[in-house]
C-alpha cells in the first residue's frame, strides 16, 4: 500500500507491538514459565491494552484470546493511519483492511513458530539443556508443535525430523493465506 517512511514508520510499530501481543497468547497457549523473565517483559508491555479487552472477550477452555483481538486490532489501526496519512478514505478500503489484518495476526503466528523453530534446532545443537531464560522460553514454547509433529513423524534413530514438517505446514499455509489475500483484494 505504500513505501514512503511514515507509512514504514506506522507498519513497523504495529506490526512489532502485535509481534508481542501474539508472543503472550502462544506463551499462554504453550504454557510457558509464567515467571521467566522474558515472559515477565512481555506481559508488563502488553497488560495495559488488554486489561479492557479480556473483560469483554470470552474464555473459551480457559484461553485468553483477548491478545488475538487486541493483535487484530493493532495492524487495524495501523492500516486506517496509513490510509489517513495518504489522503485515502477508509470505507472504500475496509474489506481490504478487514482481511489484511486477520491475515497479518495469522502470519505473524507462523512467523513467531518459524524462527523459534530454527532457533530450537540450533539451541538443540549448541546448548541443550540451558539454564537461559531464551533457550527455555523457546523449548517450551516449540515443544507442543513438536510433540504434534512426532506423532506423524516419529524420530529415526536419534534423529528428529519433526522441524522439517513443521517448516512445510508453515510454508503451506503461508502460501495459503497469501492466496487468500490475494483472491480477496
Amino acid at each position: 500500500m505504500g513505501q514512503d517512511p511514515l507509512s514504514s514508520i506506522i507498519q513497523l510499530f504495529g506490526q512489532l507491538y502485535a509481534f508481542l501481543v501474539v508472543l503472550r497468547f502462544l506463551l499462554q497457549i504453550a504454557k510457558a514459565d509464567y515467571y521467566n523473565p522474558i515472559s515477565q517483559a512481555v506481559v508488563k508491555i502488553t497488560s495495559a491494552p488488554l486489561a479492557p479487552l479480556q473483560k469483554l472477550v470470552p474464555r473459551p477452555g480457559n484461553i485468553d484470546l483477548s491478545p488475538l483481538l487486541l493483535a487484530f486490532l493493532v495492524h487495524l489501526l495501523s492500516w486506517f493511519l496509513i490510509l489517513i496519512f495518504k489522503g485515502q478514505g477508509i470505507g472504500e478500503n475496509l474489506s481490504a483492511v478487514l482481511v489484511i489484518s486477520f491475515v497479518s495476526v495469522l502470519d505473524t503466528i507462523l512467523t513467531i513458530y518459524f524462527y523459534a523453530v530454527i532457533g530450537s534446532v540450533i539451541i538443540s545443537w549448541v546448548a541443550p539443556g540451558s539454564y537461559h531464560p531464551g533457550p527455555q522460553l523457546i523449548t517450551q514454547l516449540t515443544e507442543p508443535v513438536f510433540s504434534l509433529a512426532r506423532k506423524v513423524i516419529p524420530s529415526l534413530g536419534g534423529l528428529d525430523l519433526s522441524p522439517i514438517l513443521i517448516f512445510i505446514v508453515i510454508q503451506i499455509a503461508r502460501s495459503q493465506l497469501t492466496s487468500l489475500t490475494q483472491f480477496l483484494l
